[in-house]
């Protein structure tokens, strides 16, 4: 009689222990702490958060009835994590000596941290109201898609979110601005590391569309802080070959927007830069690409190739948050190991998705990278006989 009677309230628990688990959203607190009803107070507008003249603080209204832009949030304090209402937010922009979150830090490129202000340091957002990065040729972006078959990313349009960023619902249509874009995302997002569905915007792994992965969020949450605390990437064997039969054209795009065709955190960033992420011929043609295989030599670096377990590559045994790798399945857990074999090179072994202290947002300094002059470290993580 006992177990008829607890039956039911046990699965009851359980009904409600799970539905906890996966619907507890990130953003927690006084809806007031991002949102704002009128944009007035004591019949002024309101100010973001701080207290300085950054034009992301105060300024404006916004869409979604929040209190600021993307930096409005993720771009106001001096440290790398700041605390809105109870709540830890990571920064995108500081000047936080202890380092950086493990997307990188826009600062560099405004010259507020490393050492010296640079566009090529990282992607030049118009959100930072830095001026246009006047390397880019008003037509295509590095590796881009070229041509009237897509609409160009130029100098006054990239941003955080929407079609021609990297967070959020990327689409082109009426209504979808840049913080429209990200509605629902913060509430919505489960409260889970491991993210291997990706079906939505919500839950992609940092919002990014379609991308899988497992995001850090113990100790160091959204920090690659060393080998046994990192965020973990989803990648694959072999990078496809954009073309308008289903390359791209019917994969990248998707009715929740532009998405990695793949899954894999390289097959988003070749959403933008797929001439450095696809095989030859396709959408780019026949000399695009890494080559027409992925087996060396190529005539790009790879990514989304298995990491050789034989020869110079085979050493890179102990993970390095200097030259990351991806996994071929989403993991359960962090692992402070890398398999050569199996495990993947990836965009982000390389580059950080921000911006870094370095040219080409690279993770180190490339021209101290001297074949034989016994450096460590960078390129030579991966490529150990060379050092």
């Amino acid at each position: 009689m006992l177990i008829k009677f607890f039956m039911p309230l046990f699965i009851i628990f359980m009904f409600l222990v799970l539905f906890y688990n996966f619907s507890d959203a990130k953003i927690t607190g006084p809806c007031v702490n991002c949102h704002t009803m009128h944009n007035s107070q004591n019949n002024a507008a309101m100010a973001t958060y701080g207290a300085d003249s950054k034009p992301w603080k105060g300024s404006g209204v916004n869409p979604t009835l929040v209190r600021g832009n993307c930096l409005g949030c993720h771009g106001i304090g001096t440290s790398k994590i700041v605390n809105i209402g109870g709540s830890d937010v990571p920064q995108v922009y500081h000047a936080d000596a202890s380092g950086d979150l493990a997307g990188g830090n826009f600062a560099y490129i405004t010259g507020t941290k490393g050492s010296g202000a640079s566009d090529r340091k990282g992607h030049n957002v118009y959100e930072l109201n830095n001026g246009p990065d006047p390397l880019f040729n008003n037509t295509v972006i590095p590796g881009g898609f070229k041509g009237s078959g897509h609409r160009s990313i130029i100098i006054t349009n990239l941003s955080c979110c929407v079609e021609e960023g990297c967070h959020g619902k990327r689409m082109e249509m009426s209504g979808i601005t840049n913080l429209y874009a990200m509605k629902g995302t913060h509430h919505k997002n489960p409260d889970i590391s491991k993210l291997d569905v990706a079906d939505q915007v919500y839950n992609s792994y940092r919002f990014l569309t379609g991308v899988k992965g497992f995001e850090n969020n113990g100790t160091y949450k959204w920090q690659n802080k060393d080998a046994s605390s990192h965020n973990e990437y989803f990648g694959t064997t072999t990078p496809p070959i954009y073309n308008y039969s289903g390359g791209c054209i019917n994969s990248c795009h998707s009715a929740n927007g532009l998405r990695s065709v793949n899954n894999t955190i390289s097959g988003f960033c070749g959403t933008c830069h797929g001439n450095f992420h696809t095989l030859s011929g396709g959408y780019y043609g026949n000399d695009a690409g890494i080559g027409s295989t992925n087996h060396s030599p190529f005539q790009r670096h790879p990514t989304d190739i298995v990491l050789p377990s034989t020869g110079e590559y085979a050493g890179y045994t102990a993970y390095s948050i200097e030259a990351p790798v991806a996994r071929i399945t989403v993991p359960d857990a962090i692992s402070s190991i890398v398999s050569p074999g199996s495990d993947i090179v990836m965009c982000l072994s390389c580059h950080a998705s921000h911006a870094s202290n370095y040219p080409s947002m690279l993770r180190w300094d490339y021209t101290a990278m001297v074949a034989g002059g016994g450096g460590s470290g960078g390129c030579f993580t991966c490529h150990t006989q060379k050092k």
